[in-house]
C-alpha cells in the first residue's frame, strides 16, 4: 500500500510538472486576462459539474475572500451554488442549460466565463462558454485532454493530457491556485495592505 501511495503521488506530480512546463506562458497570460478584467470592473463566472463544481466554488472563494494577500475582495461568482436556480432551470428546461441561462443573466461584455470539465466534453459547460463568447465575454476552459479539441474556439484553453479524472482535477486545482496567486501579484504588486483584513 505504501508503494501505491508513492506511485500515485509520483504520477500526479509528473503530470502537473509536465503541464506547467508546457503551459507556463499560457498561465501568465491567463492571470493577466483575469487581472485586466477585474481592473476594468468585470467579474469572473466559474462553473462545472461534480468535483469541478466544488472546484468552481473553491476558486470563487479564493477571489472573493483572499488567497495569499490581504487585499480588497475580487468579483467572482460560482454558478454552481444556487440550488433554486439550478433545479428550476433543470426542471423547466434541461440540465444542459443550467449554466447558459446564468451566463445570460449575469454576464456582461468583458467579464470572464471560466468553465471547468475534467473530460473536456461536458455539454452544459461548453454550451455556456459558447453563449458567453457570443455575448462578448472572455472565455477560459480548464479541461482534460478532451480540451485540445477546443483550443481554437475559446480565448484560453488549459488541457491536462490525461484520461484519469483524479489526476486532471489535481492539476486543475494547482492551476487555479497559481492563477489566483498571480492575479493578486499583478493587482497588488506591493503586497496589499493591512486595511483590507476582516
Amino acid at each position: 500500500m505504501k508503494n501505491l501511495v508513492l506511485d500515485i503521488a509520483k504520477e500526479s506530480a509528473a503530470l502537473s510538472t509536465a503541464f506547467f512546463n508546457e503551459n507556463a506562458g499560457l498561465v501568465v497570460k491567463g492571470a493577466t486576462m483575469l487581472a485586466q478584467c477585474l481592473t476594468a470592473g468585470g467579474k469572473i463566472l466559474i462553473f462545472g459539474n461534480g468535483g469541478s463544481a466544488a472546484d468552481s466554488q473553491h476558486i470563487a472563494a479564493e477571489f472573493v475572500n483572499r488567497f495569499e494577500l490581504e487585499r480588497a475582495p475580487l468579483a467572482a461568482i460560482a454558478l454552481t451554488t444556487d440550488t433554486s436556480v439550478l433545479t428550476s432551470i433543470g426542471n423547466d428546461y434541461s440540465y444542459a442549460q443550467v449554466f447558459t441561462k446564468q451566463v445570460q443573466a449575469l454576464g456582461k461584455p468583458g467579464d470572464i466565463a471560466w468553465g471547468v470539465t475534467t473530460s473536456g466534453t461536458s455539454a452544459n459547460v461548453l454550451a455556456a462558454l459558447d453563449v458567453a463568447r457570443e455575448a462578448g465575454l472572455l472565455t477560459l476552459l480548464e479541461a482534460g485532454q478532451g480540451g485540445m479539441a477546443h483550443e481554437d474556439k475559446y480565448d484560453l484553453v488549459y488541457s491536462v493530457k490525461s484520461k484519469v479524472t483524479a489526476r486532471v482535477q489535481e492539476t486543475h486545482l494547482i492551476l487555479a491556485h497559481i492563477l489566483c496567486g498571480l492575479t493578486e501579484q499583478i493587482l497588488y504588486p506591493d503586497g496589499g495592505g493591512p486595511d483590507y483584513g476582516g
